[in-house]
């Protein structure tokens, strides 16, 4: 780096000679000094490798995604059980980032990170709908490759793609380069998974052929169609392919999406697992793989970066981490931070679902060893990779995401105050303290990500009121049911496939968007409403003054956001439906319990 900018300056002044020179002709003396000088450059620049002339300009940028690893299994965020001692070198050069949040599902969560753009928008809202994504027309989704080819980058996707796959391969999405992989978890072939299933004793998959998940073996580089060998491990040869990439294009600025393999299930030997411990029952020699597993990720991690030191490239690389939703269930259990576990799993809404493990770390760029604890979206990757590579944003559309550079390059202050996550027919918004869901229902989130506390809708704390004002704001605005939405808990539903012209309200959606109503008109933030200011501020008086006699059912002359929210308990024509707050089991409802009415929330 020493070199190319003496290089530069060296040059840029040659450039002010030369420029001097023909405006006022230089004696003879200066010409022999001129052309001594050069020719010192031409040498300069002869001997400069074009890899230092290269990290003079645009940087290298690779992402690395890892499969169902989640906040809690990686050593750099206190995990109790597994040691990635690579991952954590890169967070002590680089920033880890304890708050980012991704959807809790594969498809999704990926169809995020790659657009910058939330499910509703998109249509990513279940697995399947992740590939139903619009790819040509009016309405087509961009991704991070095209943005990045405007500013000349070369890219390659390396791993898994399936989930995106119905919508178009990789190559069909921008990528110049891609090596990819069928469905997910894929290490060994059939005939290889199956001896090693039964080497080690290991509980074989019900609905695989001979317990084997998945149809492992199938893979293509480009447009070669191969197939693993006995021998050959999956993630080794993505690594290898990735090492290839990353030689080929070191003379030139590259982005590198490399999807690892690991660590989503069928959970198998690697090439390092020690031989069966015969004593031990299933359960330790299933924990006994998954930790060979993150540790051989972990591995394959340190090695691409031992590569970017060797071809000197590391300096003029900014390395991102993360994984793509949360730990899987089967694992979930052991995910744990000092003995305490994470609420939550993949697929699920809470903390465990979308929190994931997230660093960057780009040597001279970001301060080593910094704990950033603000909130990050997946949706922030797009326009912090276009931001990096110099690169325009997509134009004529919404992008959710906020750069996260300022933040990568030390500053402490963050563009966004909330995160928005969805997975099929429900979603939140979270804040750092609290969190509110599409069921109007509040979240105090001050024991994340270890328990979330439902809060009342009666409650009058102050605290609550506000947060539950400004996050209800925030649903209004981004109005994510008015967009694409799913069934169910978004895993293979195919109701992410078309976006309605108009939506029915939905109980959910009707619940929170009188909770705002209320909130609006309960401007001293006092929980209620007194009989005068309610009919004072609806366009018919008598009418309101009838609504609120109705819904006032403790007779004490205030009406109380629960009362407002629910009419009272009853309505003529409508019935009255419970609504369990996510996460609690509708028997420990009791003061939490809410309700809806199903009928026609166009008044008060």
């Amino acid at each position: 780096m020493k070199t190319v900018a003496a290089f530069e300056r060296n040059f840029s002044h040659g450039i002010a000679f030369t420029g001097a020179a023909l405006r006022h002709p230089p004696s003879i003396p200066m010409m022999k000094n001129f052309f001594a000088l050069t020719g010192v450059l031409a040498l300069a620049f002869a001997l400069t490798p074009l890899a230092q002339v290269h990290a003079a300009g645009k940087p290298n940028i690779i992402f690395i995604l890892a499969d169902d690893l989640g906040y809690a299994e990686i050593g750099a965020n206190g995990a109790d059980h597994y040691k990635t001692p690579h991952i954590d070198a890169l967070a002590q050069s680089g920033v880890r980032f304890t708050h980012c949040y991704t959807a809790p599902l594969c498809g999704p969560s990926r169809a995020l990170i790659l657009t910058g753009r939330y499910g509703f928008r998109t249509g990513a809202v279940t697995q399947d709908g992740s590939g139903e994504m619009a790819r040509t027309g009016a309405k087509a989704e961009i991704m991070v490759p095209t943005v990045l080819k405007q500013a000349g980058y070369t890219s390659a996707m390396i791993g898994k793609w399936g989930q995106i796959l119905p919508a178009g391969d990789a190559k069909e999405w921008g990528f110049d380069h891609v090596m990819s992989f069928h469905g997910s978890g894929i290490y060994w072939n059939r005939s290889a998974a199956g001896a090693l299933l039964e080497k080690y004793q290991l509980k074989g998959n019900k609905d695989g052929e001979g317990g084997v998940r998945a149809k492992p073996g199938a893979y293509s580089i480009d447009d070669r169609k191969l197939e693993l060998s006995d021998s050959e491990y999956m993630p080794d040869l993505l690594h290898a392919d990735a090492v290839s990439f990353v030689n080929a294009q070191q003379d030139k600025p590259f982005f590198l999406y490399y999807s690892m393999s690991h660590v989503h299930s069928q959970i198998l030997p690697t090439p390092d697992s020690a031989p069966p411990d015969p004593s031990a029952d299933a359960a330790t020699r299933y924990q006994h793989m998954l930790r060979d597993n993150i540790s051989y990720m972990d591995k394959l991690v340190g090695k691409l970066v031992a590569e970017l030191d060797r071809l000197k490239l590391r300096d003029n690389t900014v390395i991102f981490f993360m994984g793509d939703n949360g730990t899987a269930k089967a694992n979930a259990e052991r995910a744990t931070i000092g003995g305490r576990r994470m609420v939550g799993q993949k697929g699920s809404m809470e903390e465990g679902g979308g929190h994931v493990p997230f660093i960057v770390s780009w040597p001279g760029v970001t301060p080593t060893g910094r704990v950033n604890e603000n909130l990050t979206d997946a949706a922030d990757l797009l326009p912090t990779f276009a931001e990096i590579a110099g690169a325009p944003l997509p134009e004529q559309r919404v992008l959710d995401g906020k750069s996260l550079l300022p933040q990568i390059k030390g500053g402490k202050e963050s563009a966004r105050t909330w995160v928005f996550t969805q997975l099929g027919a429900h979603w939140h918004v979270r804040e750092a303290g609290w969190k509110l869901d599409e069921a109007g229902q509040l979240y105090d989130m001050k024991n994340a990500p270890f328990e979330e506390i439902a809060v009342p809708a009666s409650s009058i704390d102050a605290a609550a009121v506000a947060a539950r004002q400004r996050l209800s704001g925030v649903l209004a605005e981004l109005n994510p049911g008015a967009g694409f939405r799913g069934e169910g808990d978004g895993r293979g539903d195919k109701s992410g496939k078309g976006k309605p012209d108009a939506p029915p309200p939905t109980p959910n959606t009707e619940l929170a968007e009188r909770a705002a109503k209320f909130d609006k008109l309960d401007e001293a933030k006092t929980g209620k409403l007194t009989r005068e200011f309610f009919t004072t501020h609806q366009s018919d008086a008598e009418a309101a003054g009838k609504r609120f006699d109705k819904y006032d059912t403790n007779k004490d002359g205030l009406l109380s956001r629960e009362e407002f929210i629910t009419r009272g308990g009853e309505e003529a024509g409508g019935e009255v439906v419970p609504v369990k707050p996510q996460g609690l089991p509708l028997q420990s409802l009791r003061t939490t319990e809410l309700f809806i009415i199903k009928d026609d929330f166009s008044q008060g």
